[in-house]
């Protein structure tokens, strides 16, 4: 009978834990690995355990070695997440099982003297049970604390070297309380041990591997969003130069405009003095100055203007068809520079796409825009190659918000070979705010 139990602890159980620690390992990455992997995985760690003589610090880092190769061939992913992770699923399940055999020997004396055979076979059959416990840690932390996107390779070791410190030191206190505080009866039963401060730093470990896990992850979300900050601000400071320089172009019409009476009455008089040379040397001038001032797409709103011709005079120089049918409201209730976020990550995101593509394949871009009513309508088409699977970044995250600010919308559409984003926005064509828009 006692062989039977030994082989299913050991080889059942066994296998059993270390196989859902692969498993929930692959989904803290994930990632995810074929059947066979579970077996060789299980088959490497049958044989290490019998070959090298194991205690708990060796079946720990047998452990952690397994399961980072597994990570890295199997897996395919960075090597300093696997460690990681790695850590973190091996001292779960040893903190799991630590719980509850503690929890399990504080309970024996008071019923193992009635019947020791049951109460063996039944605390056993608990003893496993430590495995469920595992997995609802495995689960909270794959649910609430798993950040595999946003790791930061440079802060691994923020986190892995207390996750290593819970098990040292964990394996420190079970060997001094185990040490100093066990005494054997007549029947050679083990008694005297405290299991309760055992209980209290397995339990305490386990809390503290979670804030950690907590604090970690607040942090790197706060490196996220200062990453985010900081793009945003870059991005904001072009686009205010857009703003700038398209005011600039603007307050240049507004004086040839004012001086094109001069112009006029100089030209004539050169003509009237029979000076046509001269006169046609002086027109040559202002049609020169009128290029200087002309958009390459006219949309009725001067930073647009500014922003959409740059975009597509970049597109052109890359061999890029282009085309523009976009007109604005101006003044409008949309800011300008809300205008500029949509256009400017619309536009990036066509270019790129169409950088992508093959050199021999027909590139376009095309922007289109009305107002009809109280909304306002943008598309952007242009050439897109590859399946309909995409990553929307944070490029498109912006259009969105922006529209969802004018309590409109964004969609997508794919045809064919033709990407279309269309940006929906409600305007109420009387506003109070179309004063400061014009300021």
């Amino acid at each position: 009978m006692t062989d039977y139990i030994d082989f299913f602890n050991i080889y059942i159980m066994g296998n059993a834990q270390v196989l859902t620690g692969f498993y929930f390992l692959t989904r803290f990455l994930q990632k995810k690995a074929k059947f066979y992997f579970y077996i060789l995985f299980a088959l490497f760690w049958t044989v290490l355990t019998e070959v090298i003589p194991t205690d708990r610090i060796t079946e720990f880092l047998i452990f952690i070695l397994l399961l980072t190769i597994s990570g890295i061939f199997a897996c395919h992913a960075d090597w300093k997440s696997v460690i990681l992770y790695s850590a973190l699923t091996v001292e779960i399940m040893q903190l799991s099982y630590g719980i509850v055999n503690s929890l399990l020997s504080i309970l024996c004396p008071v019923i193992f003297p009635f019947n020791p055979k049951i109460a063996g076979i039944v605390f056993m059959l608990l003893g496993n049970m430590a495995l469920l416990l595992a997995v609802l840690c495995y689960y909270i932390t794959y649910r609430y604390f798993s950040y595999y996107e946003t790791v930061k390779k440079q802060y691994v070791l923020m986190i892995l070297t207390p996750i290593l410190m819970i098990f040292l030191i964990g394996e420190y206190a079970n060997s001094i309380i185990s040490g100093h505080s066990n005494a054997i009866n007549d029947s050679g039963i083990i008694i005297y041990t405290n299991h309760y401060q055992m209980f209290a730093i397995q339990l305490l470990g386990m809390i503290s591997l979670f804030c950690i896990m907590f604090a970690y992850k607040k942090l790197l979300q706060n490196f996220r969003l200062s990453t985010e900050l900081s793009l945003l601000e870059q991005e904001e400071h072009s686009l205010n130069q857009y703003v700038e320089e398209a005011r600039a172009h603007y307050e240049k019409t507004k004086s040839f405009r004012h001086d094109i009476k001069n112009h006029i009455m100089v030209v004539k008089e050169l003509l009237q003095n029979e000076k046509s040379e001269q006169a046609l040397s002086y027109i040559g001038d202002m049609e020169s100055m009128t290029e200087e001032l002309s958009f390459p797409c006219s949309t009725n709103n001067p930073v647009a203007d500014i922003l959409v011709g740059n975009k597509l005079g970049i597109a052109k120089n890359m061999g890029i068809d282009v085309c523009c049918s976009l007109r604005l409201p101006y003044p409008c209730f949309v800011r300008d520079i809300d205008f500029c976020i949509i256009l400017s990550n619309a536009l990036d995101n066509a270019i790129n796409a169409c950088k992508k593509m093959d050199s021999s394949a027909e590139k376009n871009i095309c922007v289109t825009g009305r107002m009809q009513g109280d909304f306002i309508l943008l598309e952007i088409e242009n050439s897109f190659q590859g399946n309909k699977l995409f990553r929307r970044g944070r490029g498109l995250s912006n259009v969105k918000t922006i529209a969802e600010k004018y309590h409109g919308a964004m969609s997508i559409k794919i045809q064919g070979t033709s990407f279309i984003l269309s940006v929906l926005l409600i305007i109420p064509q009387q506003s109070e705010n179309i004063p400061q828009q014009i300021g």
